[in-house]
């Protein structure tokens, strides 16, 4: 006999936030797109009026940069909703992917302030500029190791 674990409280709200952040970069993602889209079809009608320059065709390479972009954060935005919707299951996987992507994320974090607090001369506002996210992933990966966390995610 198999009992139906209860999913827990912090899990629902962490998925939920990891589908807003989904959402907002499927919609990232789609404006890059149509971005770079219109750069390339207004560098086109540029190398075409005025004849093949230098000028013209490195104005025509933006446009790759924005959509490049825009595909990356499309399926960043994909992965997002399939680990939220994994965590919401239990999956293992899940909670595997979100510990790695919290570390990783806090890691970039420090870095960034470490990078801030050295270009502005102040190690106080690299520090504070980053503090929430650094406090919000820490406690994530706190509470994903809570015992009656890991034990939702034990099949």
């Amino acid at each position: 006999m198999t009992a139906t674990k209860e999913r827990p409280a912090g899990i629902t709200v962490i998925a939920i936030l990891i589908i807003i952040g989904g959402i907002f970069l499927l919609i990232g993602g789609t404006s890059l797109l149509g971005l770079g889209a219109l750069l390339s079809t207004a560098s086109e009608d540029i190398i075409q009026s005025n004849g093949i320059s230098t000028e013209a065709t490195q104005l025509a390479s933006l446009g790759t940069i924005p959509i490049v972009l825009g595909v990356v954060m499309l399926i960043l935005g994909i992965a997002y909703l399939v680990v939220s919707y994994g965590l919401l299951k239990g999956k293992a996987w899940a909670w595997i992917i979100t510990i790695i992507v919290t570390i990783i994320g806090l890691i970039i974090q420090i870095i960034s302030a470490i990078v801030v607090g050295s270009i502005t001369s102040s190690a106080l506002y690299g520090l504070a500029s980053h503090i929430i996210g650094m406090i919000i992933s820490g406690a994530i990966i706190y509470y994903m190791f809570r015992p009656h966390v890991k034990a939702f995610y034990r099949h």
